[in-house]
């Protein structure tokens, strides 16, 4: 007899940069099936789906707990506030160097939770072991429910044991998805994703927040599939820094995104990225919402 099917929401929460992207891949990893229920979603949910056969675990990863400092930042905070409160599984992802939680209405509300709180410190290769224990010691006081992890989403270490934590803690419930539907549904969104990634990885700070990535097509041939993407920015001097001196920059961001496609869509991908300026995009309720927030 087969088992009951397990099937629930994990939510993945933290600041910018403390690696759940990388942990959201090592999670789903080979396992899983993509979709975006919106094409519209575009910062609020990435959303991986793992099925096997008794279990779907639908994973969405809030956009990086921020202070709000613009309006985006105010709507993206929405967007937080609703993913804590409707998870089976709540992983607030943190790292070694961050010092404390940045958005405290976020803290107060995770240690409310009656649901299970991994709270996964990150890039433990990066640190001392004396320091690891620091912050794990920081970390049980600060959410004296949550189960606290050293992890390396990066070097994959204890990632396998989470998951297996992860599992016992699904409830009992047919899937929420239709298990054969999830394979063909829209890209674009992991696509413009991995692009703002290299855009992060190659460019000073500032860059990545004022930017946006907006596919504009995607045609899959027979031997390679061709993507050509927008890179959308506030001010003219950050197109500069984005094309860089006889366009070396925008050249290796698309190189490195191409690299990271290919992987990803397991086939050749050609890729053509031109940047275009959007003046203030961030400010604006009408553009926020062209640009899917």
């Amino acid at each position: 007899m087969s088992m009951a099917h397990k099937s629930g929401f994990v939510n993945i929460v933290g600041s910018p940069n403390v690696g759940k992207s990388t942990l959201m891949n090592r999670l789903v990893g080979e396992r899983v099936s993509i979709v975006t229920s919106k094409a519209q979603t575009t910062r609020h949910r990435i959303i991986g789906i793992v099925n096997e056969e008794d279990l779907q675990v639908v994973f969405s990863d809030t956009p990086g707990v921020v202070n709000a400092a613009y309006k985006l930042h105010d709507n993206m905070m929405d967007s937080v506030q609703g993913s804590i409160k409707d998870a089976d599984v709540l992983l607030f992802v943190t790292d070694t160097k961050e010092r404390q939680m940045n958005h405290v209405k976020t803290l107060d509300r995770i240690k409310k939770l009656s649901v299970p709180v991994f709270c996964l410190i990150n890039k433990i290769d990066l640190s001392s072991q004396d320091e690891v224990f620091k912050r794990i010691e920081y970390w049980q006081a600060q959410l004296p429910n949550a189960k606290v992890c050293p992890i390396s989403a990066l070097h994959d270490f204890n990632v396998g044991e989470l998951w297996e934590e992860i599992v016992k803690h699904i409830p009992e419930s047919p899937p929420y998805y239709d298990k054969d539907d999830l394979t063909d549904r829209p890209l674009r969104f992991f696509i413009s994703e991995i692009i703002r990634e290299k855009i992060f990885e190659l460019c000073q700070k500032e860059i990545p927040y004022s930017c946006q990535v907006l596919v504009e097509e995607y045609k899959e041939e027979e031997r390679i599939i061709r993507i050509r993407a927008q890179i959308i920015v506030e001010r003219d001097s950050q197109k500069g820094i984005i094309i860089g001196r006889g366009g070396d920059m925008l050249q290796k961001i698309g190189k490195k995104s191409r690299i990271d496609l290919e992987k990803f869509l397991d086939k050749k991908v050609f890729l053509e990225n031109y940047v275009k300026v959007d003046k203030d995009w961030r400010s604006s309720e009408q553009k926020l919402k062209k640009y899917g927030y």
